[in-house]
């Protein structure tokens, strides 16, 4: 039995909770300093979590964050990272407190992201490893997830696969064996620059599948298009795998890594009805990027369009439309906030 702490009562924190108490380990959720309210409600209405819709499994300890500094007493043989990519600096900061004069434990990142430092793109496993070299912390182990796993799918044990990366195949192999179920399928791979950037850009590209519908045809009605946009789809999930390898090779990852679970897998999943298949929706339907968001998505959080204003500047300065058409196409609908214009011709 190991001793498992995930930061993080959300969602995808929460589901993952199941396959760690499956494997019989000691499995605890830790707040943020932001979620003291959520897990008084929670506990209030036995353990129901709204995100996922049924009870956390009481076996499964729930901890406030005023509590961290006594959940940290005992020996952690894993900490899970279960914060949204703008927590990153928030859990540096807790790290670093907690772990000033002693080895951290490993590391696993549940969390999605890319982001641009010094004008070159940063993974958020590197982007946690200079936060935390400030504090003088440094021979981190981290790994990362990759690969098509909803919440709540996951909660209610439906099969999942996916990835865990390790620089270290060992180490990553590890942490893979800690987490299988019969449910929760966990293959492992050295590439972590790989998964961690198809996990990330995924979501730009979903939101172009998700715009299908609308950019099929200029000249049908609605029920033919919805019963033919599928044409559209499949073409934009080939020229999003093209793209994807062409940048993944770019920051230093395989190629190959796309057409596994952390790229091709996890897109599929991303643009059948989630938050940034809906924003390519609404883009696709007409509406620029502000349009959707005011009338539409007001106060949903859209990472595909956070990630495309973050790494549009560096994207621009390092490949032209000819390249990437895709990808720029759906960039460029973003941060100019215009009407989605894709070069067709220039897809392979």
């Amino acid at each position: 039995m190991s001793k498992i702490v995930i930061i993080g009562a959300g969602a995808m924190g929460s589901a993952f909770a199941l396959p760690c108490l499956d494997n019989n380990h000691d499995v605890n959720i830790l707040g943020t300093h932001l979620e003291n309210d959520f897990i008084d409600n929670l506990k209030d209405k036995d353990n129901f979590h709204p995100g996922l819709d049924l009870k956390i499994n009481k076996k499964i300890k729930i901890h406030k964050f005023e509590k961290i500094n006594e959940l940290f007493k005992s020996e952690i043989d894993l900490i899970v990272l279960g914060i949204s990519s703008k927590g990153i600096e928030w859990v540096s900061e807790q790290l670093s407190q907690l772990f000033q004069n002693k080895q951290v434990p490993d590391l696993l990142m549940l969390t999605k992201g890319l982001s641009i430092h010094n004008n070159q793109y940063e993974l958020l496993v590197d982007k946690l490893k200079r936060l935390l070299a400030k504090k003088g912390i440094s021979n981190l182990n981290i790994s990362a997830v990759g690969g098509p796993c909803l919440a709540a799918g996951l909660a209610n044990k439906v099969h999942s696969s996916v990835v865990i990366a390790n620089e270290d195949i060992t180490k990553a192999k590890k942490i893979a064996d800690m987490l299988n179920t019969e449910y929760y399928h966990t293959s492992f791979s050295n590439d972590l620059n790989g998964v961690e950037v198809s996990a990330a850009i995924k979501n730009i590209f979903s939101m172009a599948v998700g715009a299908a519908k609308g950019i099929c045809s200029d000249n049908i009605s609605n029920e033919i298009r919805e019963k033919n946009y599928l044409n559209t789809a499949s073409a934009l999930i080939k020229q999003s795998i093209f793209e994807m390898e062409i940048f993944v090779e770019h920051l230093k990852g395989k190629k190959e890594t796309v057409k596994g679970l952390a790229g091709l897998g996890d897109l599929y999943v991303s643009s059948g009805g989630g938050r940034n298949a809906k924003m390519g929706f609404y883009i696709g339907g007409g509406l620029t990027f502000s349009e959707a968001k005011k009338t539409k998505m007001e106060k949903v959080t859209v990472e595909g369009a956070d990630l495309a204003k973050e790494i549009a500047n560096k994207i621009k300065e390092d490949f032209d439309e000819k390249k990437l058409p895709l990808m720029l196409g759906m960039i460029n609908a973003i941060v100019e906030d215009k009407k989605l214009d894709l070069n067709w011709e220039a897809f392979r």
